[in-house]
């Protein structure tokens, strides 16, 4: 008896001194909550150690609701985290992801947005406030002065209808910008400028696909031309990889994309009256955004990207707070920006562009038609599709293009329409290289840390 009793007083002495008060904020380990939490509501939580490690829930059960999503969303918010639902009663740690909604929060979040204008008056004015605080969130307003320096030509190449040359460009002083430049082989008069801003796939503006697309719309009679991403392709020679994940790519990537433009408009062929963009993935934020800013920009075609509960998760996508503009906005707002010049959006049923016909091209519609001009914004959607710029992306590009800006592209055609891409040479990566196999070419003045160019930019008026 005396024993048990002893037992007893024990086992009440340790609970006690582990219970948890109002004094010490019901304070309790983030794994002991998440397999309380797992217990109670019947679910599987999936997580790695390493993210629940010496982390901490204060007033832990205070923060449990009726239901296990609800409970979960309370816990974990402070912690900066949240669960992706796997399967039934099957959830997935993951931090918080800052520029993801789920669907039904970016509809939500879009229909405020439509709620905020009824006519092309009300949004020119909502238009033109963004597009102030756009240029004023990437700290490019005003633009810094351009540098001097010519752009950097070598290694012109002729292929069937087109040819290639490797050329790179100085924005800011010592910040370079690789590129493929084509050009159709027997151009008349002017031609059409179309920007293809690479996206985050393998190969950078090496991949196939990328030079399947430039090729083709050069051999349709446009100058296209490809380029690197900030830290991405040539631009490794002078930074890091890791420099890509911080938010003056975001910048460094819009000011490049504006003086390419600047340049190939000087050019005699180009024609200032037809200019394109058309990225995929990150390039088709890329496109997004530039069409907002930038009035030159006469027809637009983003792929994969646009959705209301996606902005993009890479830095140089939604590092700089241009979605905080205007109290609050979103791609779709954004690609709004370009009514009423003509858009392709290009979506599929694999990523985040899933909902595009029933949520994001809806709204465009209804944009474009305060212009009267519906018909100017189409959808391209492959539902069995997935995160690509596969030829079923490309082909409604080049009839989008050749129908706006009024290109003969019958002689590339097949019998079911299809632009033929087999007359197009995939070149080996060191073919596009600007500055040589190992970077010798690079300019003496090329600046070669991330320090280095925030010193720049920071000295850059």
């Amino acid at each position: 008896m005396k024993k048990t009793l002893f037992f007893t007083v024990c086992v009440l002495y340790v609970c006690l001194s582990k219970a948890q008060t109002s004094d010490e904020q019901f304070r309790m380990p983030l794994k002991e909550v998440l397999t309380d939490i797992e217990q109670q509501y019947g679910i599987k939580m999936q997580y790695g150690e390493d993210m629940v490690k010496d982390k901490w829930v204060t007033y832990a059960k205070w923060r449990y609701r009726p239901d296990a999503e609800a409970t979960l969303a309370n816990v974990l918010a402070p912690l900066d985290m949240a669960v992706n639902k796997t399967g039934d009663k099957r959830y997935k740690l993951k931090y918080f992801e800052y520029h993801r909604l789920t669907p039904e929060e970016g509809k939500a979040r879009l229909d405020h947005l439509a709620s905020l204008y009824s006519n092309a008056q009300q949004w020119e004015l909502r238009r033109d406030s963004l597009k102030k605080c756009l240029w004023e969130a990437l700290q490019l307003s005003p633009l810094p002065p351009a540098p001097g320096s010519k752009p950097i030509i070598v290694n012109k190449r002729t292929m069937n209808g087109y040819s290639i040359e490797n050329i790179a460009f100085e924005i800011l002083p010592g910040l370079y910008i690789a590129g493929s430049l084509y050009r159709p082989l027997k151009a008349k008069g002017k031609i059409p400028v179309v920007l293809c801003p690479d996206g985050h796939w393998a190969k950078h503006r090496y991949r196939a696909d990328c030079q399947y697309r430039c090729a083709t719309l050069a051999r349709m009679g446009c100058m296209a031309i490809s380029y690197d991403l900030f830290a991405w392709g040539e631009s490794l020679l002078q930074f890091k990889t890791e420099d890509h994940r911080r938010a003056l790519a975001m910048t460094v990537q819009a000011l490049g994309t504006i003086r390419l433009l600047d340049y190939l408009l000087t050019l005699k062929e180009a024609d200032s009256s037809r200019v394109a963009i058309s990225g995929g993935s990150g390039g088709g934020s890329h496109t997004m955004l530039i069409t907002a800013l930038d009035n030159r920009i006469k027809l637009s075609i983003p792929v994969v990207m646009l959705s209301s509960y996606h902005s993009g998760g890479c830095p140089c996508e939604s590092g700089m707070p241009v979605h905080l503009c205007g109290g609050g906005t979103a791609n779709p707002e954004i690609a709004a920006m370009a009514a009423p010049r003509p858009q392709l959006v290009i979506s599929d049923g694999k990523d985040w562009t899933d909902h595009v016909p029933q949520t994001e091209f809806p709204y465009l519609q209804k944009m474009y038609g305060y212009y009267g001009k519906a018909d100017l914004v189409e959808n391209v959607h492959l539902p069995e599709e997935g995160h690509d710029f596969g030829v079923n992306k490309r082909q409604p590009l080049y009839l989008f293009i050749a129908k706006h800006f009024k290109l003969d592209i019958k002689p590339l055609q097949d019998a079911a329409g299809k632009v033929d891409e087999s007359k197009v040479t995939i070149e080996e990566e060191p073919a596009l290289y600007v500055f040589g196999p190992k970077g010798e070419n690079l300019p003496a003045n090329a600046i070669k840390s991330f320090d280095e160019l925030r010193k720049i930019f920071e000295n850059k008026k």
